[in-house]
């Protein structure tokens, strides 16, 4: 730091004329004594407050001053702001004020870079608020000088005396020198302040960047969310003050998010893992819209949220939160959340670095979340590919429909016409019609041909077994379920269910189902996490569902939802025309998994065949046939036909009327008394009738003898 020299100090005090009376001489040897001091103490001090101390206490040796003032510019806001002031007189007097530089007779110094004198403050106008406040303090005059350095006009250092006239302009010189060397000295502090701010940033942001580092490098090595969040809170909380911490996701598109991990130690159940809920009149909400981080750092700002949670933390006595949007490949996918007792405990700083963090979180959030959905997907492939061998085990009869029968064709090009679409589609027929296949024939048209058909007989699984069948259930949902099971709706994702049997559905489940067909979400038996799912569904049934509804045994908006596209199966006695050509696939199927060679089937059979009326449809014929293959010897097809007689025997006639029965009974009677009605042999007496009741009957019932 530039000091004055001797002789620049005796050019200062020493006039030129050298013949001066000893009295003068002993005047300057003090003022030069007490320079020097000055001068000692500018160079000692490295901050401010003890520098203007100091130089108060010494500068009324050398000019009258009873205050010293120090107004340095503040260039970022264009403001001059008096860091201190110092009195060698008792008076209340605090630095810190700011005024602007036209408000100022410090920042005409610093502007026009030359001193001023005051005489007479009572007689100055300019500048009255400042004036107003210095007369207060009884001072009366004042002179300011400019503080510059070599590199920069740091602002003014002003004299100030309880006295008029205090200052005259033969001590400019002196005061301009103490300004100078004062703007060394304050040039020197505040590079040093500026120095150890530096230095203090350079080792937060190396602290902070080691910290980031650190957290990224386990965040990489995670793949499971809770993980990734435990490593994030644990290293966010050696960083950022905060007591609390959560991680939302958002759910879907319907504007809702799910808390996917939570340290909070003080949340004694009010907020659960998994939970959905909306994100509106929350912090949360703020940055998700914005997609920017949202703060509130003081108890009124976060109590002016009406969602749950601020208010939650408001009554546990936080004072601040901090929401960071989570963005990955420019789409927001969740949240980070931050909250503090501390009041203002996130600056501006702190949000550019959680940002920063709030990235790599993104980042590792988009990968755990990308793994947990090759995790499903694989789970659900491999579950399908169990699915498939299962169906393979099962063998399918045949791919394609058999028949030419016009009825037939209708039911075909009603499947051609639903097929493309996405309708919900229900068969209906009797038992054995081939409802399965024409559910098939459908899929195979459809959009979906290229994923899985997944089908499941709803009469076939006990009914307290068909929730879990159909939606599946997480481990310890109930007694037996050891592991997680996938259900049949997600094993169909993006492909099609077949429901067989639907009208069997109990009460209780059919509301499930019907929200999965509106909604097409579900949850797992004992979980609270909703599923998505993209099915298509096709529903069969042998009985009637209308019936149902009216007998309150089946849900009415689920029937609506079912019969969007009904397609009703005709049965083989409908479609005879058909059925030779049946009898030949199925002959030709059953030859060659017996490995026999049967060339021909007898006209006879066929004609045989075709007049049953088969009440169990193709299945009973499958069946027959089968069966005819086994017990063919040769090469022509024997089908026991005397089974198929005594099966084809007609149905019972249906039971006569009280009038027939009496017209028979009366006419079988008559004939064996060759017609006589009197007498103790005749048709009345065996019938317990009188004559004359028997001839009114015989009239009434249109009963004539016949001539002979």
């Amino acid at each position: 730091m530039q000091s004055l020299s001797h002789a620049e100090v005796e050019g200062i005090l020493t006039p030129m004329d050298d013949r001066l009376p000893q009295g003068t001489i002993q005047v300057d040897s003090a003022r030069y004594g007490a320079l020097l001091q000055v001068v000692e103490a500018i160079a000692s001090h490295a901050d401010l407050q003890g520098l203007v101390q100091d130089l108060a206490r010494l500068l009324p040796l050398l000019v009258p001053v009873n205050f010293v003032g120090l107004s340095l510019y503040d260039a970022q806001r264009d403001m001059m702001r008096l860091h201190v002031l110092r009195a060698n007189v008792p008076a209340d007097i605090i630095g810190g004020q700011e005024s602007h530089p036209s408000d100022t007779p410090a920042g005409l110094v610093w502007q026009t870079q030359q001193p001023v004198i005051l005489s007479d403050l009572a007689e100055e106008h300019r500048w009255p608020k400042l004036i107003a406040l210095m007369r207060e303090d009884a001072v009366q005059s004042c002179c300011l000088v400019p503080l510059t350095s070599a590199v920069r006009q740091l602002g003014a250092l002003a004299f100030s005396s309880l006295e008029k006239d205090a200052y005259r302009v033969s001590d400019l010189e002196l005061m301009q020198q103490i300004g100078r060397q004062v703007a060394v000295a304050v040039e020197n502090v505040l590079n040093r302040e500026a120095a150890a701010a530096a230095r203090q940033d350079v080792e937060r942001q190396r602290d902070r960047f080691s910290l980031l580092l650190r957290m990224t490098n386990t965040m990489v090595s995670k793949l499971d969310l809770q993980d990734v969040f435990s490593a994030v809170s644990l290293c966010l909380r050696e960083m950022v003050p905060q007591e609390y911490a959560s991680l939302i996701l958002c759910d879907g598109k319907n504007g809702r998010v799910r808390l996917h991990a939570l340290d909070f130690p003080e949340n004694q159940g009010a907020l659960t893992e998994g939970a959905v809920s909306d994100v509106a009149g929350s912090l949360a909400g703020l940055a998700l819209e914005r997609r920017r981080p949202a703060v509130a750092n003081n108890r009124p700002d976060l109590k002016a949220f009406s969602h749950a949670v601020p208010q939650l933390l408001v009554m546990k006595g936080f004072h601040s939160m901090c929401s960071l949007p989570l963005l990955s490949h420019d789409r927001v996918i969740g949240c980070l959340n931050l909250a503090s007792r501390q009041e203002q405990a996130f600056g501006e700083q702190d949000v550019e670095f959680l940002s920063q963090v709030a990235g790599q979180i993104a980042l590792a959030v988009d990968n755990a979340l990308a793994y947990q959905e090759i995790t499903e997907l694989k789970d659900r492939l491999t579950k399908e590919k169990l699915y498939l061998e299962e169906e393979i085990r099962l063998e399918h009869k045949f791919d394609d429909i058999i028949g030419d029968s016009r009825v037939l064709k209708q039911v075909l090009g009603q499947v051609e016409i639903v097929a493309p679409t996405q309708a919900t589609v229900l068969i209906q027929g009797e038992t054995g019609t081939g409802k399965e296949l024409i559910a098939r024939a459908i899929h195979r048209l459809s959009g979906r041909n290229q994923r899985t058909f997944v089908k499941l007989n709803c009469a076939a699984i006990p009914t307290g077994l068909l929730e879990s069948e159909l939606f599946g259930h997480e481990r310890g949902a109930f007694t037996g379920a050891i592991a997680q099971k996938v259900g049949r709706f997600e094993l169909a994702h993006g492909g099609t269910i077949f429901l067989d049997e639907v009208g069997e559905i109990p009460l209780e489940l059919q509301s499930k189902l019907l929200r999965v067909l509106q909604e097409q979400e579900f949850e797992r038996l004992g979980s609270t996490r909703t599923v998505h799912v993209d099915i298509r569904l096709i529903a069969a049934t042998n009985r009637d569902l209308a019936t149902l509804v009216e007998d309150r045994e089946f849900r009415s908006d689920l029937y609506y939802r079912l019969n969007v596209f009904p397609i009703t199966l005709p049965p083989l006695r409908e479609r005879r025309e058909d059925i030779p050509v049946l009898v030949r696939y199925f002959t030709q199927h059953y030859a060659a998994r017996m490995k026999k060679h049967i060339e021909t089937i007898p006209g006879p059979t066929l004609e045989a065949l075709s007049r049953y009326h088969w009440p169990g449809n193709i299945r009973e014929l499958e069946n027959l046939v089968e069966r005819a293959v086994i017990l063919t010897q040769g090469t022509h097809l024997q089908v026991p036909l005397l089974e198929l007689k005594i099966e084809a025997r007609q149905p019972p006639a249906p039971s006569p009327t009280l009038q027939e029965a009496e017209r028979e009974q009366v006419l079988r009677v008559l004939r064996d008394t060759h017609w006589v009605i009197g007498g103790p042999d005749g048709a009345a007496a065996r019938l317990g009738l009188k004559r004359t009741t028997l001839t009114s009957k015989i009239k009434k019932l249109g009963l004539s003898r016949p001539r002979e």
